[in-house]
């Protein structure tokens, strides 16, 4: 009657280990679900500076054909660049839209790859990301209490806010990290 319930017999057949690791998978699932879609709003958020940052480069390329330049537009090009960097990697992390080196992997069966990815992300995604953050910290603190500007007379004032960015954009990676290893560990633990 619409029910979605397992049946007795259905039941006995899956041994009681087998029935954990299926609802573990599922909960590790969910609350990747959650961070993917956290990050998914901060990287629709922060789409809009891809779309100002070409007003930006057409403004100064116009601007330019009638000799005339903008340091503070060429500077805000930087800026809006940084901020879509450091948030889309790890949006496209999220969305799966970052680049694999895939020259073996399509012959391995979903667990390998998994066990693959898990060693990686251990190994390799999570150190850097961590060296990465703790590496900006000094440099953004610095830079923020310095009020960081321009050197430029007639640049933006806010350099600092570009260099906030770093261990920000680094702490979406690590979420979009962990997202990505708990789906990888619920479909290496799934029974087969």
């Amino acid at each position: 009657m619409g029910e979605e319930c397992i049946s007795p017999t259905c039941a006995q057949r899956l041994n009681c280990l087998d029935t954990i690791r299926i609802a573990c998978s599922i909960q590790m699932n969910r609350f990747a679900d959650a961070i993917d879609e956290g990050i998914r709003r901060v990287g629709d958020l922060f789409s809009w500076t891809v779309f100002l940052l070409m007003v930006a480069i057409v403004v100064l390329v116009v601007l330019q054909w009638f000799e005339i330049g903008s340091i503070k537009l060429e500077e805000l090009q930087w800026h809006l660049y940084a901020m879509a960097m450091m948030v889309g990697m790890s949006y496209a992390l999220t969305c799966g839209a970052h680049i694999r080196v895939d020259v073996l992997q399509h012959r391995f069966s979903d667990k390998t790859k998994c066990g693959i990815d898990i060693a990686g992300t251990i190994l390799m995604f999570f150190p850097f990301v961590v060296f990465l953050f703790l590496e900006s910290l000094p440099y953004v603190t610095k830079a923020i209490e310095d009020q960081e500007h321009s050197n430029a007379p007639s640049g933006l004032p806010w350099r600092w806010i570009i260099k906030a960015f770093i261990p920000l954009g680094c702490m979406l990676m690590t979420l979009a990290g962990i997202s990505h290893l708990l789906r990888c560990i619920a479909t290496f633990r799934k029974p087969q």
